[in-house]
């Protein structure tokens, strides 16, 4: 127990020394939950179409969280609720969007 504890902390640590926006704001938030970020990009991408609408629809949910907007099943927002909202200046809100299209993208990397 006390060696997950440390292992918690350390993994932590390493996110305050996150060098972009989507390492700092997104997966320290993400780390705990059952879905990967992988596959919540694969809902946005059934939910909103391309990269305009899915980064639209990112920042608006973002800033504005709420149960009939989101991607995620139910069952999922039931247990885990609902964010709070992002408080990050909308610079680094944009930067965390692209890189997270970037890192999930499929277009571009099929053959």
């Amino acid at each position: 127990m006390v060696i997950k504890k440390i292992l918690f902390l350390l993994l932590l640590s390493g996110f305050a020394l996150a060098e972009n926006a989507y390492e700092k704001h997104c997966i320290p938030c993400h780390v705990s939950l059952p879905s990967s970020l992988q596959n919540m990009f694969m809902k946005y991408l059934a939910a909103y179409g391309g990269e305009n609408n899915v980064k639209v629809g990112l920042r608006h949910y973002f800033r504005y969280p709420a149960r009939d907007i989101s991607v995620m099943p139910d069952l999922f927002i039931d247990r885990y609720g609902i964010k709070e909202p992002l408080e990050i200046d909308e610079e680094e809100l944009r930067e965390a969007i692209n890189i997270y299209w970037e890192k999930y993208k499929v277009i571009g990397r099929l053959e």
